[in-house]
């Protein structure tokens, strides 16, 4: 279990993301509080594993809190002001969730710190088993494996029943889930931008805006996985 704390300046703020933690099965609630000084002491204490912390606090903010407390503790940062995501992402919090928070977005951000604080066994296999520099994907019959090498992958497209596989020369379609094979592939250099397509960050001709381009397609960056990739994209510079 994760050890989860939910500060916020107002209670009733903090109330929801205890509902929220106690609602999920691989999290536990250790406290609630409005006072950041006193989460900052369970902190460095060590009773705590993930933050659920708002930004804009009287006394101590929630940057000054994630630059304080370094890396005892994973931090999700909770506010209604978007503009400081990229200080947030610059401080390695695991997500950055907007005011009102459905409990839908609250799980994603949550499963993501779990990946970081407590990968399952498979995950933590597939993370020392991607040493090789290719994959077999599925092919239209049965026991039928294409063999494809990651530097070949320019993007990957899920559509309604099947997934498409582009490379600079073919187009490979198959059935497996786009979720599978995000877990087969290595990150980085490939990421997740958008609920349809992942893309090889090696293969980015450019960003502008809301979308990036791979050669001349353009592929949409998506809301959820928008923070994540331009903090990729800010490190890269």
């Amino acid at each position: 279990m994760i050890r989860c704390l939910a500060v916020d300046d107002e209670a009733y703020a903090s109330d929801i993301i205890a509902t929220f933690i106690n609602k999920t099965p691989f999290l536990t609630l250790v406290a609630t509080t409005t006072n950041a000084f006193e989460a900052l002491s369970l902190v460095q204490d060590g009773k705590v594993d993930l933050v659920f912390l708002d930004i804009q606090m009287p006394e101590l903010t929630g940057i000054q809190f994630l630059k304080i407390c370094g890396d005892k503790c994973k931090v999700i940062l909770t506010t209604a002001y978007p503009e400081y995501a990229l200080d947030g992402f610059d401080l390695d919090v695991v997500d950055y969730l907007l005011k009102p928070i459905s409990y839908e977005r609250f799980y994603k951000a949550a499963q993501k710190a779990q990946q970081m604080i407590s990968p399952t066994p498979q995950e933590a296999v597939q993370q020392i088993t991607t040493t090789s520099d290719f994959i077999f994907i599925k092919g239209d019959t049965k026991n039928k494996f294409i063999k494809v090498n990651y530097n070949e992958i320019l993007y990957i497209e899920g559509l309604k029943n099947y997934v498409s596989v582009y490379t600079a020369n073919q187009r490979i379609i198959t059935y497996q889930s786009l979720r599978e094979l995000e877990t087969q592939l290595p990150h980085p250099p490939f990421c997740r931008v958008h609920k349809s397509y992942i893309i090889s960050l090696e293969k980015i001709k450019m960003v502008d805006g809301n979308a990036l381009y791979i050669g001349e397609q353009s592929i949409p960056i998506g809301d959820t996985y928008r923070e994540e990739f331009f903090k990729i994209v800010k490190e890269k510079k």
